[in-house]
This record gives structure tokens, C-alpha cells and sequence, in this order.
């Protein structure tokens, strides 16, 4: 569970973030490892953060999908280089997915067309070519002409329960600020790392 420094440094942060005008404030990168220990690296978007952890939403069936369900430990790092000298926050933590009744509210707030392309995309398989998607795309519009999209089985949430956050704060000559917490058996404790 993240402490209440952590929620109201995080938000705080991203608020900034918002009004400096990045065009994807939400933006993180999210490392996983496959089971030849490979790491693997791409940006998703933070959907919420609270105090059991952040969620994100994917494709389960995807290659992330398949090393989460394989590796649940992760590792997400925010770069807001926009604001003060640059900042970064890394969060490291056990991943999980979230209930059916949290993905099924997500995914009602989706845009009709991803809720289209969720059902379309067989995500990191291998695709002939464009026209194969396309025809799958419209196979699903007719199919859900009229009705509403309903969530696809192989696609939901997830959420990082961190045990590790660091909040990096850039400065100049490369003198950064680092502020590492750690959760352990009594709750979260804190310390300054060398930049």
C-alpha cells in the first residue's frame, strides 16, 4: 500500500506535469522480463493511482501480457522534462490483474472505436498485412452494430503494487535530488541517494 507522502508527492508531480502542457502526462514506461531474463520496454498509459498501487489496461494475450502473467515483478518510470530540471519518478513492484468489474468500468469509458480495435487486435502476433486488420476491424463493427461493446475476455487491467519508489529531481551540473522509499515489514521508509 503506498503511503500518503508518496500519493500526495506522485500527484502533486503530475498535476505540474498536466499544466506545463506535456501532450501525455500519464505516459510510463513499463519493463518486464521473459523467461530468458530479456527485458523488455514500452511506454503505456497510468489509467489510476491510489493507495493499493497504479493501473494500467492491455491486451492479455500480448507479449507483456504473457511476461506479466510469467514475471509479475515490474518496473514504471514517469520523465517529465518539462518541468522544473526534469524529474522522473520509478516505481518497482509486483504486478496482478484487476477484477472484472474494474475492467468492465474502464472499458465502457473507452472511445467505441478502441473498444473495436480491442476485439480486432490479436496484439504482438504476427499480421500478413494491414488489410487483414482492417477486415477484422470491420468484422467487429457489424458484429456490434446497434449494441453496445462488451469487454473482450482477453483484455483488462492491471495493477502495480510498488515496493520501491524513487523520485528523481534534476538539477544543474547534474547535482539531482534522489529520493528513494522502500516498504518494508513496518510500513515505507525513506532515503537520499547520490545523484
Amino acid at each position: 500500500m503506498l503511503n500518503a507522502e508518496i500519493l500526495d508527492t506522485f500527484r502533486s508531480l503530475l498535476d505540474e506535469a498536466r499544466a506545463s502542457g506535456d501532450p501525455e502526462p500519464t505516459a510510463m514506461t513499463l519493463s518486464t522480463s521473459d523467461g530468458q531474463g530479456r527485458i523488455h520496454s514500452r511506454i503505456v498509459l497510468l489509467k489510476s493511482i491510489d493507495e493499493r498501487g497504479l493501473s494500467f489496461f492491455t491486451n492479455y494475450d500480448s507479449a507483456k501480457g504473457e511476461q506479466l502473467a510469467a514475471h509479475p515483478q515490474v518496473a514504471l518510470c514517469f520523465h517529465w522534462k518539462q518541468i522544473r530540471e526534469g524529474i522522473q519518478v520509478r516505481f518497482e513492484g509486483r504486478v496482478g490483474k484487476l477484477g472484472d468489474a474494474e475492467s468492465d468500468a474502464y472499458f465502457a469509458k473507452r472511445p467505441r472505436g478502441s473498444q473495436i480495435g480491442a476485439w480486432a487486435s490479436k496484439q504482438s502476433q504476427t499480421l500478413p498485412d494491414r488489410a487483414t486488420f482492417e477486415e477484422r476491424v470491420a468484422r467487429y463493427e457489424r458484429e456490434f452494430a446497434g449494441r453496445d461493446v462488451t469487454r473482450p475476455p482477453h483484455w483488462g487491467g492491471y495493477l502495480v503494487e510498488p515496493d520501491r519508489v524513487e523520485f528523481w529531481y534534476g538539477a544543474t551540473f547534474r547535482l539531482h535530488e534522489r529520493v528513494n522509499y522502500e516498504a518494508g515489514t513496518d510500513g515505507w521508509t525513506n532515503r537520499l541517494l547520490y545523484p
